[in-house]
Formats: C-alpha cells, sequence, structure tokens
C-alpha cells in the first residue's frame, strides 16, 4: 500500500516528490552499503588473518622440511663410497667437486660442500669460493655430531646441514654441508597466496553480488527512500486516507477486505470488523460487491448502495510488480445525477448541432442536402426523419410566394425499414389543420405529442395514420425549412416505441437543427436553378450539328463536368478551296460567365474565319479581342442583369462568376487550338494559344504528336503565335481535345497525354469508334472539367479532279487557258458549265495580268461545288465597282460576283489567291458524327 500511495503521489506532483539525485544502490547511508561494507571488513580481516597465518605456517614447514633435505643430502654424500679416499688423494677438490656438482643437482639443493676438518673448502658451486674458509658451525661435526642451521653464506641466506666424514676407523677425515637458500623456502608461499586471495576474492565477489540483489530488492519494495522518508510518507499517508472526501477500499487477489479509510465505512455503514472478510460478506448492494469482487478496471462506474448512486473507480495494483488485488475509490453521485441528465442531454444536442453544421451541405444537389438532415437527425434526436419539399424547390425554383399547397417527399430515414410512412418521391397534399400546415401558416415548430388523440392529423389519411400510430409511432415535430422570407418545405420529426414523447425543449432544438439545413437547401435551389440557366445557354452556344463538307469525316463528344457547367467548345467551319478548319478551345472557370465567354469567342472564331486568315494571324486577333473584353468588362461596375443572375450571393455554393467586387471576372485562361486542313495537298496548318497539343494517327496505326508551338492563353500577351505546317495522308486521323480529357482526378498532363496516344494506337477505328474508345478509356462516369473531344479522319480530293496552269503575264495568253479549262471540264462531264467558267477566269485573269506583276496560277477543282482559284503576287485586294452607264470597264468583278455562289479573297505568303464557287448538281455530301 506505501508503494502503491508513493507512486500516486509522485506521479501527480502530490507532497513528497522524488528526491533531485538519484541515491546510490550501495551508498554508505542506504542499508544494502551498510551491509556491503561490513561483509567486506570482515571478508578483509579473514583475509589478512588466515595469511598471517598461512605464511608463519608455510615458513616452519618450509624450513623444517629444507634441515631434512639438507641433512639428508649431506649424509648421504659423506657416506658415499670412496669420499674418505678422495679426502686422502693429491688433489681432493678434482676428485671431489664433480661428485659434489651432480648430487647438487640431482638433489635439488644449492650447494654441496667437501671440506677440510679445519673447513677449507674443497668444493663450492662457485669455483672461486674453493679453499676458502666454510661459513658456519663446524664444531659438532669436528665431534662426530651432525648439525643444521640457518646462516648468511656466501650464496645468501641458507639452511644448511654438516655431517662428518669418517673413515673405516671411525676417525672424521673430512666434513659435508649441503644447504638451501631461504628464498626457495618462501616460493611455496607464493604457491598457496593466489588460491588465498582468490578466495578472498570469490567472497568479496559473493558480498557485493549479495548485497547489490539485496539492495534492488530493498529499493524495489522501498522506492528508494530511506527510513525518513517512508516514516514521513507514512504519516502523510494515513492523514490522506483518513481525510479525504472520497471513500478507499483495498482488495486483496482472494477478494478480501484489506483497507477501508473512514469515509468508506461511512458512505457503506460497514462493520468495525470488516478488514479481513470477503466483500461478498460484507451485505454490501449486489452489483456493488459484483464490481468490487470482479477485479476488473473502472471509471467512474455508477453502482447503486443502498439508497445513494455512487462512482466507482476501480484499479489492478498488480500493474507494475504490486501484490494482486485492487484498489477502489467511491465517490457519491447522488446529487450530481439529475444534473448531469440533463448535461448529457445538452452535450448531444451540441454534438448534433456539430455533426449537422459538418454533415448538411456537402453537395450542392437539392435530394442530397434533404437526404444528409435526414441522416443526421436520426438516432440522436428522432426515429424517423421526413423531408418534404415544395414541387419548385425541387426543380431549383422559387418557393411559393403563398403556402407550400403540394409537397414531394425528398428524404426519409429511420431506426427502421419497416414503416408505414410515405415513400420517397410521394406527393402529399397538406390537409388544414395538421402539424404541417400549423408550422407553414406560424413559421414556426408544431407538435402532435400524442397522434393518436390528433384528430386533425389521422383525419387527413385515415387509413395510412391509422398504421402509423400501430406501428409505434407516437410523437411528432414538423418544422418549416425558411429561407430569405420563403417556405421551402416542412421536416417531420417522428419519435416511436419506447423513445419518450417530444416536449417543449425539443421544439427549440428541431428549430435550431432545421435552420442550418434550410440554409444549405436554399443554396442547392439557387446553384440547381444557375447550373440549369447554364446548362441551356451553353447548349445554346455549343455547334447543334456540323456543317457538310468533303475534307474530313469528323465525329465529337462533349461531355459535362460533375462540377459545374464550364466554356469547352468546339467548331468544323467549312473554307475556301475545299479546306476545313478544325477549333477547340476552354475558357478556365465554370458557370454562366464561362458559358457566355465561350460563345463570345466561338462567334469571334467564325467572323475571323470568314476573312480566311493564316491560324497564327486569327489567333492574334483573337488575342487582341480577349484583351479588349477584359478591359470593357471591368472599366465599370458589374450591369444590373448579370448581378440578377448571379442572384446576389457571391459568398453562397451557387456564386461561380461574379468576384467580390461584382464585375465579371477576367477571361484570362482562355486557351484555343486551330487547324487548317487542304484535302487537295493534303496538308494541315495549325497553330495553338496554350491548348494542348493534337495527336495525328497515320494509317499505319502510328500515332505522333506534332510539334507545334504551345503559345500563350489568350488575353495573357501580345506576343504573335506561331503556325506549323505538315502532311496529312489520307486516311489519317486528327485527334483535338480540351484538357479535360487528359486531366482527370490528380493524372498529370503528361501522363494523361500517354495514355491517349496508347489508346489511339492500333487497328484503324472509324471517328465514331475512336471517340467511344478514348472516353471509354480516360474519362469516368461524371468527368472532374468538361471534356470537349473532336476526331476527324482525312480524305483527300483525287488528283485527277485538280488542274493547274501557270498563265504567263501576256492577255493573249487568257485565251489558251479558256479552252484548256473548256476541254478539262468536258472530261469532267460539266460541259453546261464551261461558258460560265470561262467567263469567271477570263475577268479574273485579266485583272492579274493588268493589275498585278509576277507569275499568275490558275486552278480548278471538282468538289462538292467547283472551285476556281487565281493567285497571283500581289497583296492587294480587288473590290467590285457599280460602273456608270457611260464608263467602258468596272464590270468584271461584278460579273464574277453576279455568275459564281461565293468568291473572295485570302492571302498566302507569296500574295494572294482569288476564288470562287459554282454550285454543281452533287450526291448528298456524307453525314458527320
Amino acid at each position: 500500500m506505501g508503494r502503491s500511495r508513493y507512486a500516486s503521489t509522485a506521479a501527480t506532483g502530490g507532497p513528497h516528490p522524488a528526491p533531485d539525485r538519484p541515491r546510490s544502490l550501495l551508498g554508505v547511508r542506504s542499508i544494502a552499503g551498510q551491509i556491503l561494507w561490513l561483509q567486506v571488513l570482515i571478508v578483509l580481516l579473514i583475509v589478512a588473518t588466515g595469511l598471517t597465518a598461512l605464511v608463519l605456517q608455510t615458513r616452519r614447514d618450509d624450513e623444517r622440511e629444507a634441515r631434512h633435505r639438507a641433512l639428508a643430502v649431506a649424509t648421504t654424500f659423506a657416506q658415499a663410497p670412496g669420499i674418505p679416499d678422495a679426502l686422502r688423494s693429491a688433489d681432493p677438490s678434482a676428485a671431489l667437486q664433480p661428485r659434489a656438482e651432480s648430487a647438487r643437482t640431482g638433489s635439488d639443493v644449492d650447494f654441496v660442500v667437501v671440506m677440510r676438518t679445519d673447513g677449507t673448502r674443497y668444493t663450492h658451486p662457485e669455483r672461486d669460493r674453493i679453499g676458502r674458509k666454510f661459513v658456519g658451525d663446524i664444531g659438532p661435526a669436528r665431534r662426530g655430531l651432525t648439525s643444521t642451521e640457518t646462516v648468511h653464506g656466501t650464496i645468501g641466506d641458507v639452511v644448511q646441514a654438516v655431517v662428518p666424514v669418517t673413515d673405516g676407523d671411525g676417525r672424521v677425515v673430512g666434513l659435508v654441508s649441503a644447504g638451501l637458500r631461504t628464498s626457495r623456502v618462501s616460493d611455496s608461499l607464493h604457491d598457496e597466496l593466489p588460491i588465498l586471495l582468490g578466495g578472498g576474492t570469490a567472497g568479496l565477489a559473493l558480498a557485493l553480488g549479495g548485497s547489490v540483489l539485496a539492495g534492488r530488492r530493498l529499493r524495489r519494495q522501498t522506492h528508494g527512500l530511506d527510513p525518513a522518508t517512508m516514516t514521513r510518507m507514512y504519516e502523510h499517508h494515513d492523514a490522506v486516507l483518513h481525510a479525504v472526501r472520497e471513500g478507499v477500499l483495498i482488495v486483496s487477489g482472494d477478494h478480501r477486505l484489506l483497507l477501508a479509510n473512514d469515509e468508506a465505512r461511512r458512505l457503506l455503514a460497514l462493520p468495525a470488523d470488516a478488514e479481513g472478510r470477503p466483500v461478498t460478506a460484507l451485505g454490501l448492494d449486489a452489483p456493488l460487491a459484483d464490481v468490487l469482487a470482479s477485479g476488473r478496471a473502472t471509471t467512474d462506474e455508477v453502482v447503486r448502495a443502498s439508497d445513494r448512486l455512487l462512482a466507482v473507480n476501480n484499479r489492478p495494483t498488480d500493474r507494475h510488480g504490486g501484490p494482486p488485488g485492487t484498489v477502489a475509490t467511491l465517490r457519491d453521485t447522488t446529487e450530481l445525477h439529475t444534473l448531469s441528465g440533463r448535461a448529457d442531454s445538452a452535450r448531444n444536442r451540441l454534438r448534433l448541432l456539430y455533426e449537422a453544421g459538418t454533415a448538411i451541405g456537402t453537395t450542392l444537389d437539392v435530394r442530397r442536402t434533404a437526404e444528409e438532415l435526414a441522416h443526421v437527425a436520426v438516432g440522436g434526436f428522432a426515429d424517423f426523419v421526413t423531408v418534404d419539399l415544395a414541387e419548385a424547390v425541387v426543380r431549383g425554383e422559387e418557393p411559393p410566394a403563398h403556402g407550400v399547397g403540394r409537397l414531394r417527399r425528398a428524404a426519409l430515414a429511420g431506426v427502421r425499414t419497416d414503416h408505414p410512412l410515405y415513400p420517397v418521391g410521394t406527393l402529399i397534399d397538406v390537409a388544414p389543420g395538421t402539424a404541417y400546415a400549423r408550422c407553414v401558416t406560424a413559421r414556426r415548430a408544431a407538435w402532435e405529442p400524442r397522434l393518436r388523440t390528433a384528430a386533425q392529423w389521422r383525419a387527413q389519411d385515415p387509413e395510412r395514420t391509422g398504421r402509423i400510430v400501430d406501428d409505434g409511432l407516437h410523437a411528432l415535430i414538423a418544422v418549416p425549412l425558411r429561407a430569405r422570407g420563403g417556405i421551402l418545405g416542412v421536416v417531420g420529426l417522428w419519435r416511436a416505441d419506447a423513445s419518450a414523447p417530444f416536449d417543449e425543449d425539443d421544439l427549440a432544438f428541431a428549430e435550431e437543427l432545421v435552420a442550418h439545413a434550410a440554409v444549405c437547401l436554399d443554396n442547392a435551389r439557387r446553384y440547381t436553378r444557375e447550373h440549369a440557366m447554364a446548362v441551356t445557354l451553353q447548349q445554346s452556344l455549343l455547334p447543334r450539328g456540323l456543317p457538310e463538307q468533303r475534307a474530313l469525316t469528323v465525329a465529337h463528344r462533349y461531355l459535362l463536368a460533375s462540377s459545374g457547367v464550364s466554356g469547352d467548345w468546339f467548331d468544323v467551319i467549312p473554307l475556301p478551296g475545299a479546306r476545313v478548319a478544325l477549333v477547340v478551345g476552354d475558357v478556365v472557370g465554370h458557370g454562366l460567365h464561362a458559358a457566355a465567354t465561350m460563345g463570345r469567342l466561338r462567334t469571334a472564331v467564325h467572323n475571323f474565319s470568314s476573312l480566311d486568315l493564316p491560324p497564327d494571324e486569327l489567333l492574334g486577333h483573337l488575342d487582341e479581342l480577349v484583351t479588349s473584353i477584359d478591359h470593357v468588362d471591368h472599366a465599370g461596375p458589374a450591369d444590373d442583369a448579370e448581378h440578377a443572375v448571379h442572384g446576389g450571393f457571391p459568398d453562397g455554393p451557387g456564386a461561380t462568376s461574379a468576384g467580390a467586387t461584382g464585375g465579371a471576372p477576367p477571361v484570362t485562361g482562355a486557351t484555343c487550338l486551330y487547324a487548317i486542313y487542304d484535302p487537295v495537298e493534303s496538308r494541315c496548318v495549325l497553330a495553338r494559344a496554350g491548348h494542348p497539343p493534337p495527336l495525328l494517327v497515320r494509317p499505319d496505326g502510328t500515332v505522333e504528336v506534332p510539334d507545334v508551338p504551345a503559345g500563350l492563353p489568350l488575353g495573357v500577351t501580345g506576343l504573335p503565335f506561331e503556325a506549323v505546317e505538315f502532311p496529312v495522308p489520307a486516311g489519317s486521323r486528327l485527334v483535338l481535345y480540351t484538357d479535360g480529357l487528359i486531366n482527370q482526378g490528380t493524372r498529370d498532363l503528361d501522363a494523361g497525354l500517354d495514355r491517349l496516344a496508347d489508346t489511339l494506337r492500333g487497328p484503324l477505328r472509324t471517328p465514331d469508334e475512336t471517340c467511344r474508345a478514348v472516353l471509354d478509356a480516360l474519362v469516368g462516369q461524371r468527368p472532374d472539367d468538361d471534356v470537349a473531344l473532336l476526331v476527324a479522319r482525312a480524305e483527300a480530293v483525287p488528283r485527277e479532279w485538280v488542274a493547274t496552269w501557270e498563265v504567263p503575264a501576256d492577255p493573249a495568253a487568257v485565251a489558251g487557258v479558256r479552252a484548256k479549262v473548256s476541254g478539262r471540264l468536258a472530261a469532267w462531264g460539266l460541259g453546261e458549265d464551261a461558258f460560265t467558267t470561262e467567263l469567271i477566269l477570263s475577268e479574273l485573269i485579266t485583272n492579274a495580268i493588268r493589275y498585278t506583276s509576277g507569275p499568275i496560277r490558275v486552278r480548278l477543282i471538282r468538289d462538292a461545288a467547283l472551285i476556281c482559284e487565281v493567285a497571283d503576287a500581289s497583296s492587294t485586294a480587288p473590290h467590285v465597282r457599280y460602273a456608270a452607264t457611260t464608263d467602258e470597264g468596272g464590270r468584271g468583278l461584278f460579273l464574277v460576283a453576279q455568275f459564281a455562289e461565293r468568291w473572295g479573297t485570302r492571302y498566302t505568303p507569296t500574295g494572294k489567291v482569288i476564288w470562287t464557287e459554282q454550285p454543281l448538281p452533287q450526291p448528298a455530301a456524307r453525314t458527320h458524327g
């Protein structure tokens, strides 16, 4: 218990914080440290005593052993045969020195010395000592006795023995001494010292290990506290335990009560002998006894105990190695129970309002917004929710000015699906006197607390209302959907089965909940209206069909974006000389303004195309137009008509056009690609202003991206655009598109372009099949941006239907050209048109010879019409004049205009071309997809 309380106190910053510096486990002040140092002293004392006794005993034993060995060696050598004779020889040293050295080395002694009776040496390990006096007591040996002693000799401190050498008569004829140095005696002590010291070290290690283990256990049990701190902690623990206003119970692992403080005894009316008894035998209420005996962790679990409601917090005591059991705290919450119920209700309603603010209005779809409202309120506030809207609101129109009349059920949600309420899509007549009618009239929530007794409500549809009541629905709140002074519809909130009836507080909450949804619904309605208007405008501005022409077989697709109307467009424009212009453009942005701007740009492209301008010049004029549009649109405030279209709510979800200042946004960001295909030359000239590049699919199925400079978007700069010309073999397909095709989702443009190229590779398809394959591969059901796709298969004018002549600048050459033209028309089966054609060409060639210089070229093309072209090096365009009756000339171009269906001039890099078209009886042109 002390461990648990200290851990809790330290963790919460209580009165006993942990020491600033952690104490050493074996510090002198700790119990483990004191035991360790006491053990160290004892071991050191034992080792010192043993070492002293060992030294003394070893010295004594080794010295005794040395005396015995020296005596034995000396005696053995003295009694060896031939020693007396050697002593009597003429040179005793020569005879005895080898034998003495051999005996010394063989017996492991330091010296064997043979000497005369007066002590003069005959032998010695060090030859320079031979002849000198022996160091030691030889008196006993001269008397025939043996002796041992320790002396300081010539080789140091030695233990030596001296014995006599006797002849056969027993006379002492010499002496023999053998000895060992005392340093060799101490060598055995050195051999035994490691054993003694190793044992002492092992003892110290065991003492240290035991002390560490004991110290760790003590620290674990006392948390590193010294006795003073433990005493102080116990005093504080005892004071807190009995003074706290919460009951504290400690239950052992076998479910016995170990401790109960004063508050716990008061709350539970425990007997005096409660401690030690099982908690199930204390007379507690069963729910509380089960919680205490279960040992499971609980947090503020409310349990009834007699007439009190106790909040029980139960925690196990063995989480950090403590004894098994639990600590429970009890807090009396009887008085707070009622208040907490109201607080929970308020908290749940705040949560529901927050969820409504995030879940309702995620889209700008009226029906989806109604469904979101129904699902948010189900479960948290009502068992069933219905959303009924006025018919005009569903269509995006303004709500009725007076009442709602009939309502259409737009959404329905409930806790179960088997119910008798009107299904979604049903038209409901609002009968007078019902809650629906009262809420619409009073413009505030109305309720039916008891549906079974609501006579007027049941009278509206007796059969269905009877089924509703029988199904368990018993209460209803009807809340009007109010927005900008109008009533969009009614929300029905129903409770069923065991749910409590609605009260007046619920009315106020229901109005607050529905108010936010009404704003979202109104925004969705206005967006629906504006979206429908924008779609209508856009569809009216896009081409409804493709013009008749023979140069290209064209298929197209246009997909609307899920996010709203965009400014994408495409066009196929026939040009003189059997040529065809292909146009694809995109205005950045969505909404009415984008659609309107698209229409203006498309009209401008048509007008510029009528001038037969090259693609780069046409884009230059279009760029100037966009810049001028921006300047005009932002020169003053927005006009009232446009402001009315936007509905006056630029910040709402439906605001897609007007900026913060009320003016129209700039057109900057519009892109365009303009291409002209010539079926006579089988070539295409193309320029683009910030638009994605086209793809060319050749007849063999290979795909290439023509290298056309991208240029900047229209209105960004006044820099010129650059046109590129490249061959387009017959049967090739030109694929033009807007960026919505290759930029769906998170796909980048390069990856989208590669995927488009992969889709186009392979066997040849018709343009319509190509469109279908591309959309299936690259676009989902609802694209993120508008997609415009144009696929054109190139056709070629047969060479035999084209005739070209070079004409010298001589009026006399006109007759020859007329003859050639007449012959070619006869070959084409158009002889009846020869006179008109000759007249037209004569006038055009004559004017070219008269007013220009340089080469003149005549080209005749048989296509859907008979085309005559006269090219010269002059850049001066002819003009039709109305000659007076007295004028001799000036009627040439007037006659040309009368005989030709169309005529005009186009400029080339080397001059100009004057062309005419004459209608021919031809089969109907191909129908394009």
